[in-house]
């Protein structure tokens, strides 16, 4: 048959958004019409290409068969579209990043405004979520990780360590006894996640500090330091996160310590991509740059 790309753009949007709905909005296009395109090409294919339930669109056997192709054919459409704007200029279009929302909040949105301030035809999308994202059906064009991933088509770059620490605001310091030694925690309101909605074993953090109950519980990074702001209690905070909120304070930092890893994982046929090679060497290095002057500031 005679594919055309515009067929592949309305299957890879209903891949990714696993609606008709979802898909429309990115394409701007009625849902209707998107189903009616996904059925005409499911009939040219002679292949169900989604099963459909309750839950969405998932992708068929055949689909995932597609869905490989169609990504290729998505990074050529890409990539001649960079050439034709010529690498010189600044970069343009838009590029979405996922990462966890310690980043995503304390760190990666200063780091984008520079680097959009030095490319104003830049669209840049941050999505901050607790939970691992999929660059196969391009939730993100790139992801901050806190753990290197094993398994899948995916370049992988460490961009920095970081540190967190035991933390707490001086106005609960001022009215609980004094905390001198790890023993001293117990007793204590204590800040974490949610046990269950931890979604990387890097993030177990309480387990490392030898807190069996935490108090006060969220699978949000910054609901957490909120908590501790506000003098609820005491938490794992990163370090990146302090200078943000006055009156916070480390607590038992010659005793624990914590040292965890930012990567950069992107899908590994798109390292073929001028524009998003170019993006990811500026946020490596900005984001360097600004993990070592906040932390400086502890």
């Amino acid at each position: 048959m005679d594919m055309q790309w515009d067929d592949l753009r309305v299957f890879l949007a209903v891949a990714r958004a696993e609606s008709l709905s979802g898909a429309g909005r990115v394409l701007r296009i009625d849902p209707a019409t998107v189903g009616r395109r996904i059925a005409r090409l499911e009939t040219d294919l002679g292949a169900p290409l989604f099963a459909k339930s309750p839950m969405g669109y998932a992708l068929s056997d055949a689909g995932q068969r597609l869905m490989t192709h169609a990504v290729r054919v998505e990074q050529a459409v890409e990539g001649v579209s960079e050439e034709m704007a010529g690498r010189s200029g600044g970069l343009t279009g838009q590029i979405r990043i996922g990462a966890p929302d310690g980043a995503a909040n304390f760190v990666l949105p200063q780091v984008c405004a520079r680097i959009a301030r030095n490319n104003p035809d830049l669209e840049v999308q941050i999505v901050a979520l607790p939970r691992l994202f999929s660059l196969t059906r391009r939730e993100a064009d790139m992801v901050v990780a806190v753990s290197p991933p094993t398994a899948g088509r995916l370049s992988v770059q460490k961009i920095t360590d970081y540190h967190l620490h035991l933390a707490a605001h001086r106005s609960y310091l001022r009215q609980h006894p004094p905390i001198e030694r790890r023993e001293d925690l117990h007793g204590h309101r204590m800040v974490g996640y949610i046990q269950d909605m931890i979604f990387d074993k890097e993030l177990d953090y309480m387990r490392e500090a030898g807190v069996e109950r935490v108090n006060l519980a969220s699978n949000s990074v910054s609901v957490q330091v909120n908590w501790v702001r506000q003098g609820g209690g005491i938490g794992v905070v990163h370090d990146f996160s302090i200078p943000w909120f006055r009156g916070v304070r480390k607590i038992l930092a010659d005793d624990f310590s914590l040292t965890r890893s930012f990567y950069l994982v992107r899908h590994a046929d798109d390292r073929r991509l001028e524009r998003l090679n170019r993006f990811a060497a500026a946020l490596v290095e900005e984001t360097r740059a600004e993990v070592a002057r906040l932390e400086a500031l502890t």
